[in-house]
């Protein structure tokens, strides 16, 4: 959410980032509104100044006087006055806060102004995608994901791109879970497990909502969201608290299955592990002081990189521009691994700081020493999501008798050389 300083004093500012962004935002209707409950709220203040006066007036009166009963008259007229501006502001109220929902986050002054993808910046580069293996050959054509993957009876069971994983396979995505979750605890972060759906509220303070609603899965009868990523219960575990500053920097892991409608979309740059409806992830997030945030971006980018170094898997990073940058963001790393059969960079991961925005629409915040409490910034990447690192560890591993070279880091987990 954005800062009303923000909002009243900078909205020059506002309006560059909804077009930086490529949002579709009326933010002079949101102006006009603000401005009309500015005054609506001064009206009811003085209407009620109004009442206490009269209060005050009456309780210096004889109770049946002339004059006291003048004042019973004036002040039914006044509270029946509050009354239906109260109700009017509650329904301007209302319509206020939905209209604020829909303001995105104003990008850093160190994200590229562009208005799609192509603005992307690569960052920084590891590992050499000509020394994958000579056999490499997109992962869903390999015969040790035929033989593991079952698509259709995934399908049977619930619909298209809900897939069944077995044996070896179903190992492998379980050993590269752990190890994510190991290396996390030994960076820092604490473990945490969490609900796999979550209320309006929730989806509405990190920002899917009303951003991303037409990608989340909705329980209607209780009004719940399967949640699209596990940054979504694990941000609002603060929701309406207010922490002491001697307690950030707050870290946290936790692998979840995310569930994304992904919808529209077909053709060989979907198929197999490179888009599916559920999939497992391991997430970090960070509560942080604001002047530690964009030290931590770069913290948490690192967390990331490592996992993709120790499984020896040649990727990118990419600094993400206005026209791909989202909703929410305030600046946001892309990490892309590559997928030699394919040829192709798929993303297994986004780091992203998000400032204050979330934390506004969370009620988040920290204490500092004497003083009253401010709004911390929040931040989150994803460490990693297993299938497109699946995917690109079973391209650029294959042997040539069709067996997978499994990572030396994954040994100990899965327990063999080989995935055959």
């Amino acid at each position: 959410m954005i800062a009303l300083e923000v909002l009243r004093h900078e909205p020059e500012r506002l309006r560059k980032a909804i077009a930086d962004k490529g949002i579709e935002c009326d933010l002079d209707s949101i102006l006009v509104l603000d401005k009309k409950r500015r005054v609506l709220i001064h009206s009811v203040e003085r209407l009620r100044a109004r009442q206490r006066g009269v209060n005050k007036e009456m309780a210096a009166l004889e109770k049946g006087s002339q004059e006291f009963m003048a004042k019973v008259g004036e002040m039914r007229g006044v509270s029946s006055e509050v009354k239906a501006k109260d109700a009017e502001l509650k329904a301007l109220e209302s319509d206020w806060n939905a209209q604020r929902l829909s303001l995105p986050n104003i990008p850093h002054a160190s994200v590229p102004v562009a208005p799609d993808p192509s603005g992307n910046v690569v960052y920084y580069s590891w590992g050499d995608p000509a020394c994958v293996s000579p056999q490499a050959r997109p992962h869903f054509e390999g015969k040790v994901f035929k033989k593991y993957a079952d698509y259709a009876r995934g399908a049977k069971v619930t619909g298209a791109g809900w897939p069944f994983f077995r044996g070896g396979l179903a190992k492998l995505m379980r050993s590269l879970i752990n190890f994510f979750l190991d290396e996390a605890l030994r960076n820092g972060y604490e473990e945490v497990t969490g609900p796999l759906v979550v209320n309006r509220d929730s989806a509405s303070a990190t920002g899917q909502l009303p951003d991303k609603e037409g990608q989340m899965y909705v329980l209607s009868r209780d009004g719940f969201y399967l949640i699209p990523t596990s940054e979504v219960p694990v941000t609002n575990f603060y929701r309406d608290e207010i922490l002491d500053e001697a307690e950030l920097p707050v870290y946290r892991v936790c692998y979840s299955p995310c569930f994304r409608r992904e919808a529209g979309s077909y053709g060989k740059t979907v198929r197999g592990l490179n888009r599916v409806h559920q999939f497992d992830k391991v997430e970090l997030v960070k509560w942080v002081h604001p002047t530690e945030s964009y030290r931590e971006l770069e913290s948490l980018k690192a967390d990331a990189e490592r996992l993709l170094q120790k499984l020896d898997i040649p990727y990118r990073a990419l600094l993400m521009c206005t026209g791909d940058l989202g909703f929410t963001q305030s600046k946001k790393y892309d990490l892309e691994v590559w997928a030699g059969g394919q040829k192709r960079w798929l993303e297994v991961s986004s780091c992203s700081n998000f400032e204050a925005f979330q934390a506004r629409r969370a009620n988040i915040r920290y204490r500092p020493p004497g003083q009253k409490p401010v709004h911390l910034h929040t931040l989150n990447g994803s460490a990693l999501a297993v299938p497109r690192v699946l995917a690109a560890i079973l391209e650029n591993n294959v042997l040539e008798d069709g067996r997978i070279k499994i990572p030396p880091v994954l040994e100990a987990y899965f327990g063999e050389e080989f995935l055959e």
